[in-house]
Protein backbone atom coordinates (compact mmCIF):
# COMPACT_ATOMS: atom_id res chain seq x y z
CA UNK A 1 0.00 0.00 0.00
CA UNK A 2 1.48 3.50 -1.13
CA UNK A 3 1.77 5.87 1.73
CA UNK A 4 0.14 9.67 0.70
CA UNK A 5 2.86 12.17 2.44
CA UNK A 6 1.60 14.36 5.27
CA UNK A 7 1.76 18.45 4.80
CA UNK A 8 4.27 19.69 6.66
CA UNK A 9 3.01 21.44 9.36
CA UNK A 10 2.54 24.83 9.59
CA UNK A 11 4.06 27.13 12.60
CA UNK A 12 1.01 30.10 13.22
CA UNK A 13 1.52 32.47 15.39
CA UNK A 14 -1.46 34.38 16.52
CA UNK A 15 -0.66 37.90 18.61
CA UNK A 16 -2.67 41.16 19.49
CA UNK A 17 -1.20 44.79 19.11
CA UNK A 18 -2.31 47.92 20.99
CA UNK A 19 -1.39 50.25 17.78
CA UNK A 20 -3.27 53.23 19.29
CA UNK A 21 -4.42 53.26 22.67
CA UNK A 22 -7.43 51.59 22.72
CA UNK A 23 -7.14 49.98 19.75
CA UNK A 24 -6.20 46.57 19.51
CA UNK A 25 -5.76 43.89 16.25
CA UNK A 26 -5.13 40.50 15.84
CA UNK A 27 -2.17 39.33 13.76
CA UNK A 28 -1.33 35.50 12.29
CA UNK A 29 2.30 35.33 11.36
CA UNK A 30 3.47 32.09 9.79
CA UNK A 31 7.18 30.80 10.93
CA UNK A 32 9.81 30.58 7.99
CA UNK A 33 13.50 29.36 7.84
CA UNK A 34 15.75 32.03 7.86
CA UNK A 35 17.94 30.79 4.52
CA UNK A 36 20.99 32.69 6.26
CA UNK A 37 21.64 29.90 8.40
CA UNK A 38 21.86 29.29 12.12
CA UNK A 39 23.36 31.04 14.88
CA UNK A 40 26.52 30.28 17.13
CA UNK A 41 24.80 26.99 18.65
CA UNK A 42 23.92 25.81 15.36
CA UNK A 43 20.12 26.45 15.50
CA UNK A 44 18.19 27.76 12.44
CA UNK A 45 16.99 31.20 12.90
CA UNK A 46 13.09 31.41 12.50
CA UNK A 47 11.34 34.16 10.81
CA UNK A 48 7.60 35.20 11.00
CA UNK A 49 5.84 36.90 8.38
CA UNK A 50 2.31 38.27 8.32
CA UNK A 51 -0.38 35.91 7.27
CA UNK A 52 -3.32 38.08 8.01
CA UNK A 53 -4.53 40.61 10.02
CA UNK A 54 -7.35 42.48 11.34
CA UNK A 55 -8.54 45.48 9.62
CA UNK A 56 -10.44 47.44 12.08
CA UNK A 57 -9.56 47.84 15.84
CA UNK A 58 -11.39 45.98 18.50
CA UNK A 59 -12.15 47.81 21.87
CA UNK A 60 -10.17 45.30 24.26
CA UNK A 61 -7.18 42.93 23.95
CA UNK A 62 -10.08 39.74 24.86
CA UNK A 63 -12.29 40.77 22.18
CA UNK A 64 -9.04 41.17 19.49
CA UNK A 65 -7.94 37.48 20.51
CA UNK A 66 -10.80 35.89 20.47
CA UNK A 67 -11.69 37.43 17.11
CA UNK A 68 -7.87 36.05 16.08
CA UNK A 69 -8.68 32.65 16.94
CA UNK A 70 -11.70 32.46 15.72
CA UNK A 71 -10.21 33.61 11.78
CA UNK A 72 -7.52 30.95 12.80
CA UNK A 73 -10.30 28.35 13.09
CA UNK A 74 -11.30 29.42 9.52
CA UNK A 75 -8.41 28.98 8.04
CA UNK A 76 -7.33 25.78 9.48
CA UNK A 77 -10.25 24.02 10.97
CA UNK A 78 -10.69 23.28 15.11
CA UNK A 79 -8.22 20.41 14.14
CA UNK A 80 -5.41 22.20 12.71
CA UNK A 81 -6.07 21.25 8.75
CA UNK A 82 -7.07 23.89 6.62
CA UNK A 83 -10.63 23.86 6.14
Amino acid sequence: MKRIPMPHPRNIALTVHELEVGEFYWVLMEETVDGAGGDATGDQRHVYVPLEAAHDPYASYSNALVAGVAVMRRLFGTEGKPA
